[in-house]
């Protein structure tokens, strides 16, 4: 078992940045892929942006590229999704998400059913 616990997440001007961290215990992520998703109110959860486990790998949704960066510290056990330049339509529930690394991550890696492990989400709200 893998339990996630995010942080960082908060009320936010449009154009301004938060660093949110996904810090884990149980087990070593240095076997895990990691992803980011997010769920505003009524909509369906997103992918946002994911990491392989040893950073050689990094993806993006169109959204938020060139915005959002991913990064990990499998030393510390956390990852990290440092947002700049928000806007209102990056309001959500922000969650980070462990995969079993395989090869067949390469291809799912926006696919949230694919993800073992989750966190309980942080909120980030951007007002304009």
């Amino acid at each position: 078992q893998v339990q996630l616990v995010e942080s960082g997440g908060g009320l936010v001007q449009t154009g301004g940045s938060l660093r949110l961290s996904c810090a884990a215990s149980r087990r070593t992520l240095g076997h895990y892929a990691m992803g980011w998703f997010r769920q505003a109110p009524g909509k369906e959860r997103e992918f946002v942006a994911a990491i392989s486990w040893n950073s050689g790998n990094t993806y993006y949704a169109d959204s938020v590229k060139g915005r959002f960066t991913i990064s990990r510290d499998n030393a510390k056990n956390t990852v990290y999704l440092q947002m700049n330049s928000l806007k209102p339509e990056d309001t959500a529930v922000y969650y980070c998400a462990a995969d079993w690394m395989g090869s067949r991550w390469y291809d799912t890696y926006d696919t949230d059913s694919e993800y073992d492990y989750w966190g309980q989400g942080t909120q980030v709200t951007v007002s304009s």
